[in-house]
């Protein structure tokens, strides 16, 4: 885990005292963002707000204490869009998106007529925007750029499983067990080109893995490597030995299967269109966490579809306890027989507007449920429920540290509940520490980090070399790009 303030300020955390605004000399400026080789969608760092005797804020200075601007001083226009986010806590997130690359860039961070801490911050270039093709050719050298840990736990755990992989007897066995009933993509990268066969009817899901698979070859140079991605909800690989087990990419493990997950295709797609077209995306919801944790609403608040029997539960308990708990479905699908007795259907709210509320229910559907990275960065307490299925991260995840667990029956969410208001501060301190856990683990840069560090270990344990094997196509980078860049590389080979 990596620590977002630095350990000197941090020793001295306080709130700030009152009346006096952010110093400019003494707050503190950092983050991936005033790297130049650090290239992300959107590229993002953070100020924290500290006042003139070292304190740090612990409380909002005000949403405009902070002013930052990104020009490029060598270019007429500079096509940058910038966002200041104020999280509340004394800290701010900016985040910036380039529609084009720029030989240098300097990013000015005032308060007032100030500037603060070292600003201006010069990057000096070239820095590529997000469709620029031009890979880092050393592996080595990305992953030092990105500040990539060293090792993921839960890829050791996964590939552990597979101690040799022989993508030519794959490529036969698994679409011979899986490719007739469920919805698979087998990929090949060869030569930093991304090739791709899709079995079954329903393969929608594949521009997603498409689209990080064609993020990353255009940042850095890609194993060859072979592999399949299961672009259903459920983990497919089933067998226990002596049976020979399969390698199966998905975005979801059970703790019944042998699948190696990887980041679910909704956190990779609000990574991968932070600033675009998405509205929820890791950095958005820390600007948004609603009322100050006294101020919230003490019901417990879920909303959701009706794609468990749990689910169907949690609302008859709200329907027993609506001053205890607030859950409503918004949609049925799968239960729809019962919509007049769970119903009716309410509508859709924001899901910032979740955060009125102190305590989340986090309850599975189909699968996990893939809204949990987000619940954790605001800043009201996840109650977690019970289960066979995870994401990448979840291993990392400490009951009562991060979340408050409950049975997966649901059978002990009202104590849970109870337990929570008759320990406030504790709640508190959990909910703080599962934030601070979403923060330094599931912003954009850890995303790529984890799929680049998945695939180079992957690779590492074939026993034959991958193929563009027939009936292979290329996927094609996009070519819809306004702003065309030059790549100072040599052409990766």
């Amino acid at each position: 885990m990596r620590a977002l303030w630095p350990l000197c300020l941090a020793l001295g955390a306080a709130a700030a005292a009152a009346g006096g605004g952010p110093s400019a000399e003494r707050s503190a400026v950092w983050g991936p963002g005033l790297r130049a080789a650090a290239a992300l969608p959107a590229r993002y760092f953070y100020v924290q707000a500290v006042d003139a005797e070292g304190l740090r804020f612990t409380s909002s200075p005000g949403e405009n204490a902070f002013q930052v601007k990104i020009t490029a001083p060598e270019e007429q226009f500079t096509r940058v869009g910038v966002q200041v986010l104020d999280r509340k806590d004394g800290s701010f997130l900016v985040r910036y998106r380039m529609y084009a690359s720029y030989k240098s860039l300097r990013i000015e961070v005032k308060t007032g007529d100030k500037h603060v801490a070292k600003s201006p911050y010069i990057l000096k270039g070239p820095i590529y925007h997000e469709n620029c093709d031009c890979p880092q050719e050393e592996s080595s050298a990305w992953l030092e750029e990105m500040n990539c840990p060293q090792t993921i736990p839960q890829i050791q755990r996964d590939l552990a499983n597979f101690p040799i992989v022989d993508s030519d007897k794959i490529a036969k066995e698994i679409p011979q067990r899986f490719g007739q009933r469920q919805s698979l993509c087998h990929y090949t990268i060869k030569d930093n080109e991304v090739y791709i066969k899709t079995y079954g009817e329903h393969v929608g899901f594949r521009i997603f893995m498409d689209a990080i698979l064609l993020s990353l070859t255009r940042k850095v140079k890609m194993p060859d490597v072979e592999f399949f991605v299961n672009l259903g909800d459920w983990p497919l690989e089933k067998r226990k030995p002596p049976q020979s087990l399969h390698p199966i990419f998905s975005w979801c493990g059970s703790s019944e299967s042998k699948d190696i997950v990887m980041p679910t295709y909704d956190l990779t797609d609000s990574v991968l269109e932070t600033m675009g077209r998405v509205s929820l995306d890791m950095m958005s919801v820390q600007a948004n966490t609603g009322p100050s944790w006294e101020d919230k609403n003490t019901t417990a608040f879920w909303r959701g579809r009706d794609s468990r029997k749990e689910r169907l539960e949690l609302v008859k308990l709200s329907r027993k306890y609506p001053e205890i708990i607030d859950a409503a479905f918004t949609n049925f699908f799968f239960f729809k027989h019962d919509e007049s007795l769970y119903g009716p259907i309410v509508k859709h709210i924001s899901f910032f507007d979740f955060f009125k509320y102190k305590y989340q229910i986090n309850i599975d559907g189909t699968v996990a449920a893939y809204r949990l990275p987000y619940l954790l960065a605001g800043n009201s307490v996840v109650l977690k429920q019970d289960s066979i299925y995870y994401e990448h991260f979840y291993n990392e995840l400490q009951p009562w540290k991060h979340y408050i667990p409950f049975k997966s029956d649901l059978s002990d969410l009202l104590e849970k509940l109870q337990w929570a208001k008759d320990h406030d501060e504790e709640a508190k301190n959990i909910a703080k520490s599962g934030q601070e856990f979403a923060r330094n683990n599931l912003m954009g840069d850890h995303i790529f980090c984890y799929y680049f560090k998945l695939f180079q270990e992957y690779a590492s344990l074939q026993v034959s070399e991958p193929k563009i094997r027939d009936g292979m196509e290329k996927v094609q980078q996009p070519d819809d790009d306004l702003f065309p860049c030059t790549c100072h590389r040599k052409k990766v080979q």
